[in-house]
């Protein structure tokens, strides 16, 4: 399901489509969202990493009147404290080492439109300062310079960091929190809104099968949607799209079976030890046999091994094959007889 305003054609990117979502979490925030969207004030966007929030600054800015006016980022991360009010006010010639000519600001950039300021935690106080001065009184002076410089900007500010406490440490002024807190809205991480996680796999899915060339985008077997569902997705969405374009790339033919979350996680470390691992808390408990027909309890047996060995391997076949001393093989044999039933 795609929240995304249509009638509104800056708004149509792809970036702005991936705000996909069914679950009544996911719904209620966006209409949160939108309802802030049309009052011009600044929005704070709380959330962890991978939830979109870049996504939702967009969405806000899209769904406002300054919806044909220039939006413009910047990952106040990334940039040194010496760079930060240059890059967010600009410079006069001269006003440093380097500074050849005069260079507008992000904040000249978006007048008119909306600065998304991410990681706004990481802003020195000192340039704390200025932005509290350009919020309450739409004016900053450039690096170097002594002219007052007019903007009306409306700033959407994001975190992960809590900013509440570094205000009460000194470390964020608490008038600029104030005024920038009109709304603060969290964003739900993955792991809330489980009804979402496979309608973004098969849009993600889809998307990567198309770049790929691929006739149509591939199922996902029993036991690679048991491993997407059942994961905590501790990176949120962006993670969530890394995995399942990994699948879809690694897949042969029309199924995804194996769904590998770590890509790091190396394929010849610890598999003798880990044969002689106790199974986890999530493995299958193996049933008992002694009331059945012999064919029938192999069959069982079979297939709880199977399980176990997957869950055992984080759904990654050909370490399951080991550990089960299996080949490849060998392994696909028995998964295709007990894991795909009835798909």
């Amino acid at each position: 399901m795609s929240l995304s305003n249509n009638a509104m054609p800056e708004a149509d990117s792809a970036p702005v489509h991936e705000a996909l979502g069914q679950s009544d979490v996911f719904l209620a925030f966006q209409e949160r969202l939108s309802r802030v969207a049309k009052v011009d004030r600044p929005v704070l966007l709380v959330g962890e990493r991978g939830t979109g929030k870049e996504l939702a600054a967009s969405r806000i800015h899209y769904l406002s009147p300054r919806w044909k006016e220039p939006f413009v980022t910047l990952n106040c991360a990334t940039l040194s404290p010496a760079l930060i009010e240059s890059e967010l006010f600009g410079h006069e010639a001269g006003a440093f080492t380097g500074a050849r000519g005069r260079r507008t600001g992000r904040f000249e950039a978006a007048d008119n439109g909306t600065l998304f300021l991410d990681e706004l935690g990481a802003v020195p106080l000192e340039v704390q300062e200025k932005i509290l001065r350009v919020v309450e009184y739409g004016t900053f002076e450039r690096v170097g310079g002594s002219q007052p410089v007019h903007v009306d900007v409306r700033i959407v500010g994001a975190t992960n960091a809590d900013l509440p406490a570094l205000a009460a440490q000194g470390r964020f002024k608490q008038d600029l929190l104030d005024r920038l807190s009109f709304e603060v809205l969290f964003l739900p991480p993955l792991r809330e809104r489980r009804e979402d996680i496979m309608l973004l796999v098969q849009h993600f899915a889809a998307r990567m099968a198309a770049e790929l060339g691929l006739a149509g985008a591939p199922e996902f077997s029993e036991g690679a949607v048991t491993a997407l569902e059942n994961y905590s997705w501790p990176g949120n969405v962006r993670e969530l799209k890394n995995v399942v374009e990994r699948a879809v790339h690694r897949s042969e033919g029309e199924t995804v079976s194996e769904i590998v979350i770590d890509p790091f996680e190396s394929p010849f470390a610890g598999v003798e030890e880990s044969t002689e691992a106790p199974a986890s808390e999530e493995s299958v408990k193996l049933p008992a046999f002694s009331s059945r027909p012999l064919k029938e309890a192999v069959e069982e047996l079979e297939r709880s091994l199977v399980r176990d060995a997957l869950l055992r391997a984080n759904y990654n076949q050909k370490k399951a094959a080991t550990l089960l001393g299996l080949t490849y093989d060998q392994f696909r044999g028995y998964y295709r007889k007990h894991m795909n039933q009835g798909r």
